[in-house]
């Protein structure tokens, strides 16, 4: 009997479906994570050799570029639109600490790694750092704020949450600084060659200042303009029909028109979800937003995780030596919460909310994208040894923060403790 290979499709796409709907149920109370399910899937299906289908990343380095872009995107405007809290300068202190304390140091302290003990080129050392360093938006549904209006958003679920949100658009400079040093040493011949002031001039005003300008500028009007579409129009405001929808075209439209003037898409989307929450904040059609962009992010995370365990599968972490895991944990166990922990030095957040805060970065298909844009724009030379390295941290992620999360959560959120506990008092900074 021969199986009609379009059946087996609808088959297999049908069972994801259903997982992707039961499986945050069942795990729910469990310290198991969809992210480490779908991961081992994927190794199994694929390690069963079945599929005349290679998932590895370096094989598809384009379809890797814009299927992860595209979760990123979808998952930032999830992100946008579920934060309850105002913008405001005290009252998204923690965000600013991580954005402009935790992530540089995290970056500068990667790239020395890079360098000194893995041997790596400047360029590539800074690749690998500005993807590294960001907190992934789409991994981290465990640790981020609840629904809109669900009342889940303790300081720790939007410390995270914020920071994931800025945070994949404020790498980018950095992933454009490492393309610059690459041009450098392919000029010179050298790989730890610098690049001239000219290369540092032009990378300061345009992938620097105009660029996160630009996302900013972008997010805010399209952001408005969408709010206006959901409920200001007279007799066809978008809000009245609870579709949800809008939720994807806002995303597409808001990511490619800031693109189109060379902008962070990605900077540019957070902010449009940020202000399109905004306008009518407490209208029930936030959560309608939200919900839909749940479940299309939910099918792609999915996909994405089980591409990811085919190609550990198909020999994706092959190339890796003892110190190249060694580094990797290194990054994950001790650059991060050192670095987060140093950004929160002085505010008023308990111990355990900001060693929390600190260690819970979760690094996720956001750096995958990175990877793939740096390597697909800049000669970087062989990416074997930078894929590996890249995917053992993100899987080591997966695996810590998919067990811990979830009763570390539960832990914090305590009511007889409580995150503000009555003579809880931070003696330590």
């Amino acid at each position: 009997m021969t199986l009609d290979p379009y059946l087996l499709f609808l088959f297999g796409l049908g069972g994801v479906i259903l997982l992707v709907a039961w499986l945050p149920l069942a795990l729910k109370r469990l310290p198991l994570s969809l992210a480490i399910v779908c991961v081992l899937i994927g190794v199994a299906v694929f390690s069963l050799g079945g599929l005349n289908f290679d998932p590895d990343p370096r094989t598809y380095d384009t379809l890797t570029e814009r299927l992860t872009e595209m979760v990123v995107i979808i998952a930032l405007m999830g992100a946008g639109v579920k934060i309850d809290r105002p913008m405001g300068w005290r009252r998204w202190g923690s965000a600013w600490r991580l954005l402009g304390i935790a992530m540089p140091l995290t970056i500068l302290a990667i790239a020395i790694l890079g360098v000194q003990a893995l041997g790596l080129s400047l360029a590539m050392s800074l690749l690998l750092a500005a993807a590294l360093a960001p907190t992934d938006p789409v991994l981290a549904a465990d640790v981020q704020v609840g629904p809109p209006g669900s009342g889940e958003e303790g300081e720790v679920r939007f410390a995270l949450t914020s920071e994931a949100g800025f945070n994949d658009g404020l790498a980018f400079p950095f992933v454009h600084l490492a393309l610059v040093f690459a041009a450098a040493a392919a000029a010179a011949g050298d790989p730890m060659a610098w690049p001239s002031p000219q290369d540092w001039l032009h990378w300061g005003a345009m992938d620097l200042l105009w660029r996160i300008g630009a996302g900013l500028v972008m997010g805010w009007l399209l952001g408005r303009a969408m709010g206006w579409i959901a409920f200001d129009i007279p007799h066809v405001r978008l809000s009245a029909t609870g579709d949800g929808l809008m939720a994807l075209g806002a995303t597409f439209v808001v990511y490619s028109a800031t693109e189109f003037v060379q902008g962070y898409g990605f900077l540019a989307v957070f902010i449009a979800a940020l202000t399109l929450r905004s306008r009518e904040r407490n209208h029930s059609y936030h959560r309608a937003l939200h919900d839909f962009a749940e479940q299309v992010e939910r099918l792609l995370i999915m996909l994405v995780l089980v591409l990811f365990g085919g190609a550990i599968a198909a020999g994706l972490l092959s190339s890796l030596t003892w110190s190249d895991v060694a580094v990797c944990a290194v990054i994950l166990l001790v650059i991060r919460p050192l670095a987060g922990r140093v950004s929160m030095w002085g505010s008023d957040l308990t111990r355990r909310e900001k060693w929390l805060s600190a260690s819970l970065g979760i690094r996720g298909i956001g750096s995958f994208f990175y990877i793939a844009y740096g390597l697909n724009h800049g000669d970087f030379g062989s990416s074997e040894r930078l894929w590996a390295i890249t995917g053992a941290v993100v899987l080591m992620s997966v695996i810590l923060h998919g067990v811990a999360a979830t009763p570390l959560m539960a832990w914090i959120e305590r009511p007889d403790r409580g995150a503000r506990q009555e003579g809880e008092t931070d003696v330590v900074t």
